[in-house]
C-alpha cells in the first residue's frame, strides 16, 4: 500500500472515529466525556501519524459534527477549529521531541496543549464570539459560556493523559510500511 493510500486511509478512519464517538456520547449530555474523547484522539491523529493528519482531523471533525446534529453555532466552529490546531500542533512539536526521555515530552505537550487550547476556546468563544457575534438570551449564553471555559482545559489533560499512557503502545503497533 502506498503512503499515500495509507495516510489517507488513517486520516478517515480517525476522523470517523472522531465523530462517531462524539455521536454516541453527546446523548450522555457530559461535554467531560465527550471532550475526553475528542481530545484523544486529536492527539493520537498527530501523534500515530503527523501533523498533516491530525491538521485534518482537527479542522473537519467539528464541521462534520455539526452536519451531524451534535456540534455548537457555526460561529463557534472557526474557534473550534483553532483551538483544536493549537492542541495538535502543540503536540506534534513537543511531544515528538526524542531527547530519550519520550515520556517528559508527552507530560510537557499534555499540559502545554492542554492550556493553550483552554486559552484559545476561552478567549476566541467567551469573550469574543458569544459577546461579539451571538444574540444570546443570558441564560443559554452563559450555559455556552461555561462549557467553553474551564471544563475545555480538563478534558485536553483528560484525553492528553489516556494519550500519554496509549502512545507508547501505540506507537509500537502500527508501524510504517517500507
Amino acid at each position: 500500500m502506498s503512503r499515500k493510500v495509507l495516510w489517507i486511509t488513517r486520516t478517515a478512519v480517525l476522523t470517523a472515529l472522531l465523530i462517531v464517538s462524539q455521536a454516541s456520547t453527546a446523548v450522555l449530555g457530559n461535554t467531560l466525556i465527550t471532550g475526553s474523547i475528542v481530545n484523544l484522539i486529536l492527539i493520537i491523529s498527530v501523534m500515530v501519524c503527523d501533523l498533516m493528519s491530525g491538521l485534518a482531523v482537527a479542522v473537519i471533525s467539528p464541521i462534520c459534527a455539526k452536519f451531524f446534529g451534535i456540534g455548537p453555532f457555526w460561529t463557534l466552529i472557526p474557534f473550534i477549529i483553532a483551538g483544536n490546531v493549537v492542541l495538535v500542533s502543540m503536540w506534534y512539536f513537543i511531544g515528538n521531541k526524542s531527547s530519550g526521555q519520550r515520556h517528559i515530552s508527552y507530560i510537557i505537550a499534555l499540559v502545554g496543549a492542554a492550556v493553550a487550547k483552554f486559552v484559545v476556546l476561552y478567549f476566541g468563544i467567551v469573550r469574543v464570539a458569544i459577546p461579539t457575534f451571538l444574540q444570546l438570551p443570558e441564560p443559554k449564553a452563559v450555559v455556552i459560556s461555561n462549557i467553553f471555559s474551564i471544563p475545555q482545559l480538563f478534558t485536553a489533560l483528560i484525553g492528553g493523559t489516556f494519550a500519554v499512557i496509549m502512545l507508547p503502545i501505540l506507537k509500537n503497533a502500527i508501524r510504517e510500511p517500507k
